[in-house]
């Protein structure tokens, strides 16, 4: 299973080899860098499930608070809400200036990523999306300790009480060692501390969805043009 979340040098990506029943050795985290989404498509082997935190199925038109998904998103999460903003429309894809989307009540935000967004969204498909699945990490880390995190994970509390929660799943007890061993690997200008959490946070939820134990927002996810559900899992 696999958890992948941007970063500015492209897409950190934490792999997690669950423990089975025919497989009784330790649990595995692999941590990976790499620059381009198609390249997490070919990684082998293959990942069963990649949860991945950016926007899968876009609007055609601008709606008050954006997708369903990202309303419904922003109700779990009081005091978290502006974490959730809305994604661009499929025709602002190619924007490179915030001007050209400003008016259309774009975030800046948004802005930042929109490249990952349209770089995701050119090799997404419908038969793609039933193993690549949105997930928002911070509903991620509301379902896991049971409420929205009371600090940003920009601040050093933030990342202290994450790394606390993620130390409650079996396969992350040494995330501390992990989290060394990343930062002594790459730069803070390549992977950030929260780009590191987020990812393992989400590598839990794919867990889950292989499971059949996750839940999506909504339950029944409406289509967008290319035919891509558009939907939340944690």
């Amino acid at each position: 299973m696999a958890g992948v979340d941007g970063c500015r040098a492209g897409w950190v990506i934490v792999l997690v080899s669950p423990q089975t029943q025919e497989h009784q050795e330790s649990q595995e985290v692999k941590v990976q860098l790499r620059a381009d989404f198609g390249d997490i498509l070919t990684l082998h082997p293959r990942p069963e499930i990649i949860a991945i935190d950016i926007p899968i199925g876009l609007l055609e038109e601008r709606q008050a608070g954006g997708r369903a998904c990202d309303q419904l998103a922003r109700r779990l999460l009081p005091g978290r809400t502006s974490s959730v903003f809305s994604p661009p429309i499929r025709r602002l894809l190619d924007a490179t200036e915030y001007g050209q989307v400003r008016q259309h009540g774009l975030s800046i935000q948004a802005f930042g990523i929109l490249p990952k967004i349209r770089e995701v969204d050119a090799l997404m498909t419908p038969a793609l999306q039933r193993r690549v699945c949105e997930v928002h990490p911070e509903l991620a880390f509301r379902s896991l300790v049971g409420a929205p995190m009371p600090h940003s994970k920009k601040t050093p509390a933030g990342r202290e009480e994450r790394i606390q929660a993620l130390e409650r799943i079996e396969v992350f007890q040494t995330l501390r060692h992990t989290l060394d061993t990343v930062s002594a690997t790459y730069r803070r200008s390549q992977i950030g501390v929260d780009d590191f959490l987020d990812a393992c946070v989400l590598a839990w939820v794919a867990v889950r969805i292989a499971n059949a134990e996750a839940t999506c927002l909504p339950a029944e996810p409406p289509l967008d043009a290319k035919g891509l559900r558009m939907e939340m899992w944690y």
